[in-house]
């Protein structure tokens, strides 16, 4: 059977959501152009572990990206879900405050001893939206120096305005600044992870950078200290330091990663990494830092629900009491040393990049992209999701990982062959995959 066939219902319920639904569906990541253009399954109908079911009733395996990196714990993990069920039953949302948010405040700060205050959203571009407007607040500066990904809005997508709309840069490839106010042109300044000589001349040339933007930690190791030297050049130039951990929080260690690398932020910023799945966003900072937060206006009515600080409460506690960090590392350290034995066993230039418990894969060819979209095809065939990136979690279980690299073992003998007979782009049963945006991390 092909894949066509294979994934019928959700192939064909792509096409009519493409025709309704602006891009098909609301998260660039999760587009099927990104992963087997034409023939990714796309929807689910139920998930469960490391599981997946589509609309046409197929079980897969998802070594890819578990839920964009917001299911460590798994898919429908019984005790975040049981927690929330509770929450649910009594009342989720009502004139009245949750309790379960001020529990929450205390354990982020018991964690995170150098913060003095928390305040909460629901998604991570609109949490460091809030981080960027309290930063600015305080520092009343506009100028941001930034690296790394960090969202959808108005504040760091205008990266991309120029002065002259028809020089609009494609400084993070792929990521149009159509929209975004011209005025924003020129506050928002970039920096490469790892080139500390980058910021130094931001700083230099710009006395108003009153906000430093970074995430910590991602596929790229710090090699020459370089997030201490960003942590020094905010203090000289008394910018605020926020430090993104929406993706790598919780998931090296518990907490920021910011605290095994021992450079404290002036403000964190924590969302999908800590609430397995359910909608939670909060923003911890040093005390009067935070407090400016009271100096604008920053309200909204589903920041006060209860599913997600109860999701979020329950997701650290077990990530603590069953040493989560741990068990990713060890089972990412099996994952990415499988994968670097396969491809030697079958000649396969092969790099696996980034912290063990967030993998990335890259095949060192002219038409990389095309081999890794026949490696999404072939595992699909083999009833595993596997893309670019592994995102290790609690319930990848040995038998999991030997079942991912049986895949892996069958699907690089196709890709061996295809690429010692230059047929890679022959064996595609439809397009090459779309490339993601650039980033500066």
């Amino acid at each position: 059977m092909s894949l066509k066939e294979k994934n019928k219902k959700g192939i064909e319920l792509y096409k009519r959501a493409k025709e309704i639904i602006p891009g098909g569906t609301q998260l660039l990541s999760k587009r099927p152009e990104m992963f087997l253009p034409d023939l990714w399954p796309s929807y689910y109908e139920k998930a469960k572990g490391c599981y997946v079911w589509d609309l046409d009733g197929n079980k897969y395996l998802d070594f890819s990206y578990m839920g964009i990196g917001a299911c460590i714990l798994g898919y429908a993990d019984d005790d975040v879900d049981k927690a929330v069920k509770q929450a649910i039953d009594n009342g989720s949302m009502n004139t009245l405050n949750c309790k379960e948010e001020v529990e929450l405040a205390e354990l982020l700060l018991q964690i995170h001893p150098w913060a003095g205050m928390v305040r909460y959203a629901r998604t991570g571009g609109e949490s460091m939206a809030v981080a960027v407007r309290v930063a600015r607040a305080y520092s009343s500066k506009d100028k941001i120096a930034f690296c790394g990904y960090h969202g959808w809005q108005d504040w760091y997508l205008s990266a991309n305005l120029a002065n002259d709309k028809n020089l609009d840069g494609h400084l993070l490839a792929g990521l149009e600044p159509n929209g975004v106010p011209r005025g924003l042109a020129g506050t928002m300044l970039p920096f490469h992870f790892n080139k500390i000589e980058e910021l130094e001349s931001i700083v230099a040339s710009n006395s108003d950078v009153g906000v430093i933007v970074m995430e910590p930690m991602k596929f790229q190791l710090d090699t020459t200290g370089f997030v201490k030297k960003v942590r020094e050049i905010a203090d000289k130039i008394k910018a605020v330091l926020i430090f993104d951990e929406i993706t790598v929080g919780f998931r090296f260690n518990i907490g920021g990663a910011h605290l095994q690398m021992n450079v404290m932020p002036d403000m964190a910023v924590f969302a999908k990494g800590i609430s397995n799945g359910f909608p939670m966003g909060a923003i911890i900072g040093k005390k009067d830092i935070i407090q400016a937060a009271q100096t604008s206006f920053i309200s909204s009515t589903y920041w006060t629900e209860r599913i997600g600080p109860t999701a979020a409460l329950a997701t650290i506690n077990k990530m603590i009491k069953e040493k989560v960090p741990e068990y990713l590392e060890k089972t990412g350290l099996e994952i990415k040393q499988g994968l670097l034995e396969m491809a030697q066993k079958h000649g396969i230039k092969l790099h696996v990049e980034g912290m063990p418990a967030m993998l990335h894969l890259g095949f060192d060819y002219a038409n990389g992209q095309a081999i890794r979209t026949l490696f999404t095809q072939e595992m699909l065939k083999r009833n595993v999701l596997a893309s670019a990136g592994v995102y290790v979690s609690l319930a990848f279980k040995k038998e999991h990982v030997n079942e991912y690299l049986k895949a892996v073992d069958e699907a690089f003998s196709i890709l061996s062959q295809a690429i010692a007979g230059n047929k890679v782009e022959q064996l595609l049963e439809g397009p090459v995959a779309h490339a993601g945006f650039q980033r500066l991390n």
